[in-house]
Order: structure tokens, then sequence, then C-alpha cells
């Protein structure tokens, strides 16, 4: 179910003038939807590509240049250049840089005590390393959902299928579960099936978990007419301008292929990749997909 239009314009985060977006663009369809979302609201983005990474032609229409994970020390160099005053982080990397093949430069030996440190913390403590030494340099990080607010998750059932009692059952376990692997960063997501937890992501991300699920009913370790439910979370603490939980038509596919009955996410935390091919493909295999409420910690943090 997309924003509407008084949504969108009550969450998007509103740009001084002269302000110009840029992406760093890992894979998959994230940059693009970004990219392709900025145009619309009248901001051309500059794009950034790392090299190994951004594998999506679309990308070059627009004014870009290219990166090594090892030439990290003039990122900031080379986004300023494109006079980028707000910065993007969009897409997966899949590899860290090699530390041994980093070309020395003054920001590059500025950062790195901070990026080794933070490598040792989890994903989520590079990310906020990263974001932290960006606007010391005078360049602001901003989340795909704060400028592009239509690709978040909206509240509520957004299929023509719905939870019943015990898939709900299966959301609530899969969520407490999903936050406590969060707290950890060791994952986002987690899967239940009659009520209890069958699996949590790992190293191998959201794909993984679902195969390791579907293993499990094909070894007959589920009962065959069992449901069960997907459930994506931002992790506790989380740096949500970066890595936000997402979906798309593959995680659809293979949350069928599990056998589940749907998929639930945190609404404004969470995107929905390729929006209208998700939701229709979850339509046509018979799933749910449903925005959760943001459920905020006792101490209001």
């Amino acid at each position: 179910m997309a924003m509407t239009k008084a949504e969108i314009a009550g969450t998007k985060l509103q740009l001084p003038p002269g302000s110009r977006i840029g992406i760093v663009a890992g894979s998959g369809s994230l940059p693009v939807e970004v990219a392709e979302g900025l145009v619309a609201h009248d901001h051309p983005p500059f794009i950034l590509l790392m090299e190994g990474e951004a594998d999506r032609q679309e990308l070059r229409r627009y004014e870009h240049d290219s990166l090594a994970l090892e030439q990290i020390g003039s990122l900031v160099a080379t986004l300023k250049r494109h006079g980028v005053t707000h910065l993007v982080l969009a897409g997966e990397i899949k590899r860290r840089p090699r530390l041994i093949d980093m070309r020395p430069s003054l920001g590059l030996l500025a950062i790195v005590p901070s990026v080794v440190l933070a490598l040792a913390r989890g994903d989520d403590g590079l990310l906020k390393v990263l974001t932290r030494g960006l606007e010391k340099r005078g360049i602001k990080v901003v989340g795909a959902h704060e400028v592009v607010p239509e690709l978040a998750a909206s509240q509520g059932t957004l299929t023509a299928a719905g939870p019943n009692r015990s898939d709900w059952r299966d959301i609530e376990a899969g969520r407490t579960a999903a936050k406590a692997i969060g707290a950890l960063d060791i994952g986002q997501a987690a899967i239940a099936v009659g009520g209890r937890v069958i699996a949590l992501e790992g190293i191998e991300g959201t794909a993984g978990l679902i195969e390791r699920a579907r293993e499990l009913r094909g070894h007959g370790r589920l009962a065959g007419g069992t449901r069960g439910v997907l459930v994506k979370c931002a992790k506790p603490g989380q740096e949500l301008r970066a890595d936000l939980p997402s979906i798309g038509p593959q995680t659809v596919d293979a949350a069928h292929a599990a056998g589940l009955a749907g998929i639930a996410i945190e609404a404004g935390r969470s995107l929905i990749l390729e929006a209208p091919v998700t939701i229709a493909r979850a339509n046509a295999l018979g799933l749910f997909i449903v925005g959760l409420p943001v459920e905020e910690p006792a101490n209001g943090q």
C-alpha cells in the first residue's frame, strides 16, 4: 500500500537550498529506486559506484564516478568535488576493504583507527563510525526513507490476504527473537512456525535464513500443513540511516517456497523494494505482508 501524498509531504526530509544528494551505490535495486525517487522529488543525484559492488547499469544514466573500497580515504574529497552535501548509503556491500591494499592518504589515516575498532563491533558499529566521520567533514548522512519516504513500508496489512490468529502468534514470537539477535548485532530477522521460533538470521542473510526453513520443512522437521511467518525488524539502537531491513520480490518467492504464510516488517523502518512487483507477487501467491507499528523502548530511547 503506497503512502499518500500528504503522508509523504509530512515525512520527507526538508533540504536547505543548494543541497545536493549523493548516493553511495552498492548492489541491488535500492540505489536505482532512491535515484529515481530523488529525480521525482526534483533532486537529481550524484552516484558514487562502488567498484565490484554496484551492479545496475541504470545508475550510469546519472552523473556518476566510481570508487574502490580500498580508496575509502578519498571518499569525502570525491563527494565534495561533485558538490554533495547529503549522502545516502544504498545497496549491499558484500566484502570488507582489504586494509593492506588501502592507498595512504591524510583522510584515510584519520579514519582507519576508528574503522578497525568498529569492525570488531559488527556491521552497525561500522556504519555509525562511518556516518559520524562523514558528518564531521561536512557531509550529512540521510536515510533512503528520509529523502524518498514512499520506499518505506506503511502500517497495516499491505496485501489482499492478512494474518490469522495463529499467524499473529508467530509474528509476536518472531519479532521478539529478531529484536534479541538485533541487540547483539547478529541479524534482523527470524522465522516462527506454530508459535515458536525455528530459525534466526545469521551472516548468510535473509535468503539463507529462509532457505534453512525450507530445508527443515523438506526434511519433515516441520509439519507439512503448518504455516509460519518471516519477521524483519530494525536492530535496537540501529543506525537507521543505513542498512534498514528490506524485502523484495525474491523474498516473497523464497518465503512461498519455504511454505510460509507471510512476512511482517516494521512500518516506517523497513523498505519494500520494487514495491508494486513485490505486493503483486505476494497477492498472486496468497501470502500476506504486514507493516507493524514500531514498539518504542520503555525508556523512550
